[in-house]
């Protein structure tokens, strides 16, 4: 399966790393993965939210079956921020393109709000930081109190550190609890919950 995590300049740096540790040590403990970092237009590099420079394998893949975005600097006011890409409006365009072609759509923090600016989370449940908690809601989704919630096609996390939950949680969906238990006992981590909605 294709992983491919969206970073664009602003993100925040744990949102998009934590889970891409995780599903780097799934490959490891023999799930059938492939993982990367990738920009919507060519880049040579992005820069995070916390200032770290970082090069992308590249453009986002063609048919990934796993689009993970992240969130970053939404109360900050920076135009490099999600809130900067939610108004441009080209990441939620590409996320509702990637979802209609029957990828899975998950969110870390207030990458929720790209979802919702693609209109993935009208009328469904999902959760996103506690600082857009109300734009959330107020964009029409079902505002739901957990760490992670599983929608099927759109999952969502809470807080910054939630998207290492996000990414153990797909890894047990996808490969089975053996190999995520076997992450999170690498990574000497103890997952903090997860919410599955029919």
């Amino acid at each position: 399966m294709e992983f491919a995590i969206l970073v664009y300049d602003g993100f925040d740096d744990l949102d998009a790393f934590g889970p891409f540790e995780v599903f780097s040590h799934a490959q490891r403990a023999g799930a059938d993965i492939e993982v990367g970092l990738y920009t919507l237009d060519p880049a040579e590099t992005v820069e995070t939210g916390h200032g770290l420079t970082v090069e992308p394998d590249g453009t986002m893949p063609d048919n990934p079956d796993v689009v993970v975005v992240p969130g970053g600097g939404w109360s900050t006011g920076r135009e490099a921020s999600a809130r900067g890409e939610y108004e441009r409006g080209a990441i939620p365009e590409a996320l509702a393109a990637y979802h209609e072609q029957g990828a899975v759509v998950a969110s870390v923090c207030t990458g929720a709000m790209l979802l919702a600016g693609a209109g993935l989370t009208d009328g469904r449940p999902a959760v996103t930081h506690h600082s857009a908690i109300a734009d959330l809601d107020a964009n029409g989704a079902d505002v739901v109190d957990q760490r992670v919630v599983d929608d099927g096609d759109i999952v969502t996390a809470g807080g910054i550190t939630s998207g290492i939950d996000l990414a153990l949680h797909l890894v047990e969906r996808e490969f089975g609890a053996e190999i995520a238990e076997s992450v999170a006992e690498t990574m000497e981590y103890s997952p903090q919950g997860s919410s599955r909605i029919e």
